[in-house]
């Protein structure tokens, strides 16, 4: 059985202004702006929807293909993905750019200035699966380089390989007709609630007509939790996981995907996977970063237990 994760690689490179912009930007002069800000602190981190959703499976002991494209730069991430026991052999490396890469500087009052380079995400990735078995795998396309994302829900359709499709903050440059192209047949469409009102939105669509053109429709909640529709009536609200305290929230709903995939690879039905999905989010944001957290079997059944009941058996080799 494999899982393929497919979608962005990036680096994050977040730094603090110790200040606030809007006292160093002139209101009447903002068509000749020019301003330079002096941060006290940068720390870049491993970043990318592929990277973030693979590096939690990886704490939940699964190994899945990463499907995407990384530059001349990525040695270091390569290094760590591969520490992690994740296989390398899905990532297309072109030396001729430098992997996506995200500048966020933010002030005192949390106002953030945002400068994202696209790189090797503008390459497709041209994995050709090797090992496809439609019998056993199972895919994820997350947001990230858009022939991956308009190609691969038809190939996996065609090759019998129940997918979920995750648009996510490439939502804005797909059409209609690729949204709805992309979520009829699919396993699963995971959305935020904000998402799911842009799909509707851009396909004329209503949230019962999108649901009806794949068998799951899943939409996070953020700290309302989660919601799980199918087409065959299914209504099933999914609790969120409390944690002490929330330190950073992005990243949470890759780790909600990794938990939830986890479920589905162990066995459980939709709904049930979802709970999985809810206490994988919970270890993400409680640390800065995407992926700076950990999980443990006995933490996440503490946590899964707390909420849910009784974890389901096998979700852990012990």
């Amino acid at each position: 059985m494999s899982i393929y994760v497919s979608g962005s690689l990036a680096f994050d490179r977040i730094m603090t202004f110790p200040g606030n912009f809007q006292d160093h930007i002139l209101m009447d002069k903002l068509h000749m702006i020019n301003v330079s800000f002096m941060v006290d602190g940068m720390d870049e981190r491993r970043g990318g929807c592929a990277g973030n959703i693979a590096y939690s499976l990886a704490l939940l002991e699964e190994k899945p293909v990463i499907v995407a494209a990384a530059g001349r730069d990525f040695d270091s991430y390569a290094q760590t993905l591969a520490a992690h026991g994740l296989p390398l052999d899905g990532i297309r490396r072109a030396d001729e750019v430098f992997t996506a890469l995200c500048y966020i500087t933010t002030d005192l009052n949390s106002n953030q200035i945002t400068g994202f380079y696209p790189g090797a995400m503008t390459l497709p990735s041209l994995y050709d699966f090797p090992a496809l078995d439609p019998a056993k795998d199972i895919a994820i396309v997350s947001p990230g380089n858009l022939d991956d994302m308009r190609r691969l829900p038809r190939f996996y359709r065609e090759k019998g390989v129940p997918y979920i499709f995750d648009p996510g903050q490439q939502l804005p440059v797909l059409t209609a007709e690729e949204l709805l192209d992309a979520i009829e047949g699919s396993l699963a469409c995971i959305t935020n609630d904000y998402e799911l009102n842009m799909i509707c939105k851009a396909t004329g669509r209503s949230e019962d007509e999108i649901a009806a053109g794949t068998r799951w429709l899943v939409t996070t909640l953020g700290a309302e939790g989660a919601q799980v529709r199918g087409n065959r009536g299914e209504n099933v609200r999914i609790a969120p996981v409390p944690v002490e305290k929330v330190l950073d929230p992005t990243g949470a709903g890759d780790a909600h995907r990794a938990g939830l995939i986890k479920g589905l690879v162990s066995g459980l039905a939709m709904p049930e996977a979802a709970r999985l999905g809810s206490v994988s989010a919970s270890f993400a944001l409680e640390k800065l970063g995407t992926q700076e957290h950990a999980i443990t079997p006995a933490l996440f059944r503490q946590r899964y237990e707390a909420v849910f009941g009784p974890l389901p058996q096998g979700i852990f080799a012990a």
